[in-house]
């Protein structure tokens, strides 16, 4: 217990900064709050933006719903009872109200609880954006390490000729070649649906193939600027192992827009889902989006937009509190109770 306690006091002191104090976990904690409330306002603007181009577009979403053959009267009571002949920042400023206590409205097409629709939707939606994001982070980054530490050498030309490959095809191309190859002709994997873990591969290569090309790239040309520097060169003149320069020196360094990039492709893969969850007959929020957009489903379509924009706000803020823990400079700021 004796040399447990140094260790502990000796972690504490200036040979290690991770661990924080009482006055830095209060920093930290304004840090979160203030950008909680920072991100308020975000979505209220993306709220009257969405809610604004859903009532302003060409459209009768009465039309839509009875169909070609209901009755003038029909599609009047239906718009009247759902409050569509108010004026427009009347029935906004009515959904704001209504959304701070919860209440989401419900479908225009279902008539059912828009949250409850979302909820059914989310876990899907999340495995497959999980799923690609782990393929690109297992993928991306090794290969990018790889490729800059052996630079001008076959595996670097390889990895850069095939990350060229990837950005450049598009998404539900990629989609219907899988399915094409794998589904039909060779029969290993399902082509739609979301039943079993084995429905997310196909989809997960999709929605990562292009992000994983920019991470590889992202990976490598921050790699190579890292290994470049002189305290590299200093390393590797004192006799130190290549593998500890590399992922003891190097690589925590040039992680850090590496995490970025990360985070930032978390929100394009939310979006992104959009089509491959089409394109593979996923039941997730993407297709419920798509259906709702087409349907002028407002209640819907509103739900679904700020689900997102919440979820990539609060990712961003994940990924800012990684950054205190890997970057020195702000897990000074932030842990150790200084400003």
């Amino acid at each position: 217990m004796g040399k447990l306690k140094k260790l502990f006091e000796l972690a504490r002191g200036s040979h290690a900064t991770w661990l924080p104090n009482k006055e830095g976990y209060k920093h930290m904690l304004k840090y979160i709050l203030k950008r909680l409330l920072m991100l308020l306002p975000v979505l209220l603007g993306i709220s009257l933006l969405i809610f604004a181009i859903m009532s302003l577009t060409p459209g009768d979403p009465a039309r839509l719903v009875l169909g070609s053959y209901a009755t003038e009267d029909d599609l009047a009571e239906w718009r009247e009872e759902r409050g569509l002949n108010d004026p427009f920042f009347y029935r906004y400023f009515d959904y704001i109200f209504k959304a701070v206590r919860g209440e989401f409205g419900t479908s225009y097409v279902t008539n059912n609880n828009v949250l409850e629709e979302l909820s059914y939707r989310i876990p899907t939606t999340l495995e497959l954006t999980a799923g690609a994001m782990l393929l690109m982070i297992l993928i991306g980054v090794p290969v990018g390490i790889i490729s800059a530490v052996k630079q001008y050498k076959a595996i670097d030309y390889i990895s850069m000729i095939l990350a060229l490959i990837l950005t450049s095809i598009p998404a539900f191309w990629l989609g219907l070649i899988l399915m094409l190859k794998f589904s039909l002709q060779l029969d290993w994997l399902p082509a739609t649906g979301s039943d079993t873990w084995k429905h997310f591969i196909l989809p997960s290569i999709t929605l990562s193939a292009a992000l994983m090309a920019s991470l590889l790239r992202m990976t490598r040309s921050n790699m190579l600027e890292v290994i470049r520097q002189d305290y590299i060169r200093t390393a590797r003149s004192k006799g130190a192992n290549e593998r500890t320069i590399i992922f003891k020196h190097a690589l925590r360094n040039a992680l850090l827009p590496v995490i970025t990039i990360i985070g930032l492709n978390f929100g394009t893969m939310m979006g992104g889902a959009l089509i491959t969850e089409t394109v593979f007959g996923i039941a997730g929020v993407g297709t419920l989006l798509v259906t709702a957009v087409r349907m002028k489903d407002t209640p819907q379509v509103m739900i679904c937009i700020l689900f997102i924009a919440c979820t990539i706000g609060l990712i961003n803020l994940c990924i800012d509190i990684i950054y205190m823990f890997v970057d020195p400079r702000l897990k000074t700021q932030f842990l150790k109770g200084k400003r």
